[in-house]
């Protein structure tokens, strides 16, 4: 069986240990190395699974890994991206893909450039409510779809993430991305105009945005409207909610992403606990992103779709900064 060797660089973006489970548990996978500049981070997983450490990622770089996850700061993707396509490495990068239009059009050129291929991190794709939606739409279900209102209501993250020089936004941008991606995806439309609002109501003192409001209209005349925001509290049990109510002409689909869950009460643990059932979509967005690289089939979910998600919530910042709807 030939293998895949990966390298990993950086674990700035707690999913870094979700995608190294996967891929720890593949056959088909080596781990060449993982690379991160605060070894702190990433001591305790190459200690146990004796995996090779660089403090520099462009040492890794430099070995014979023929692709590579990245999961470093907002800010940091597009250098990452662009230095691992010019080494020749196929690339899986977190999402957002960047902080800006242009840094992403030039990552996936550059992509383009070294014939690598670029696949951006969006694993709700992956989870069964969202896939079983999506066959639904296409065998025409509920007709055209005429709108879509979606929700990612999830904890402030805390961190570099609330840090606008390494994260490029607050919660407009970090979670716009991923159900912005599932309208992209299912609707199958260019998003032309952009209405938001973004504010900062429910953590005092805070450098960024953890509240927003995002509309959008589609090339076809679809619409979208998203809920944004880290509202959640600190005991919250997932990271968002991930929920889309799907308005065709002959129909409606509601979607629950982290429905397949039981909710465990105990006086032990002293507050509710959400005991997710379902399969792993960071498991299956990784193997995909490894069968792809394999058998040299393009990757699931490409860097446009990165981009595409992006410049939306990029888009909404301008929009709440005009005080008025924008075109992209």
């Amino acid at each position: 069986m030939r293998k895949l060797k990966v390298g990993m660089i950086s674990f700035a973006h707690g999913h870094a240990h979700s995608y190294l489970s996967s891929l720890l548990a593949l056959p088909n996978v080596e781990i060449v190395g993982i690379a991160d500049e605060e070894s702190g981070r990433v001591e305790a997983v190459v200690s146990k699974h004796g995996i090779p450490y660089f403090a520099d990622y462009r040492e890794l770089l430099k070995t014979d890994a023929e692709a590579v996850v990245i999961c470093s700061e907002n800010v940091n993707h597009a250098q990452h991206v662009i230095d691992s396509a010019q080494a020749g490495k196929h690339v899986m990068c977190e999402k957002p893909l960047g902080i800006s239009v242009a840094e992403m059009e030039r990552m996936i050129a550059v992509c383009e450039t070294n014939g690598v291929q670029l696949m951006t991190a969006f694993p709700c794709r992956y989870l069964a409510s969202v896939a079983n939606a999506k066959k639904a739409v296409e065998k025409g279900e509920i007709g055209e779809i005429v709108a879509i209102k979606g929700t990612n209501r999830g904890s402030m993250p805390g961190g570099w993430f609330t840090e606008p020089s390494l994260s490029g936004g607050g919660a407009l941008l970090d979670h716009t991305v991923h159900v912005m991606d599932l309208m992209n995806w299912f609707i199958g439309s260019k998003v032309t105009d952009v209405y938001a609002y973004s504010a900062t109501l429910f953590h005092e003192g805070l450098k960024v945005d953890d509240a927003g409001m995002i509309h959008v209209k589609f090339a076809n005349g679809s619409f979208g409207v998203l809920d944004t925001s880290w509202s959640r509290p600190k005991s919250f049990p997932t990271w968002g909610d991930v929920t889309m109510e799907i308005i065709g002409t002959k129909g409606q689909l509601s979607v629950d992403g982290f429905a397949q869950s039981n909710e465990l009460y105990s006086d032990a643990t002293g507050k509710g606990v959400l005991s997710f059932w379902g399969d792993s979509m960071d498991h299956y967005m990784v193997v995909a992103f490894v069968e792809a690289i394999l058998e040299g089939k393009a990757v699931p979910i490409s860097g446009t779709d990165g981009l595409r998600s992006a410049e939306v919530a990029l888009a909404g910042y301008e929009s709440v900064k005009l005080g008025q709807p924008v075109s992209i």
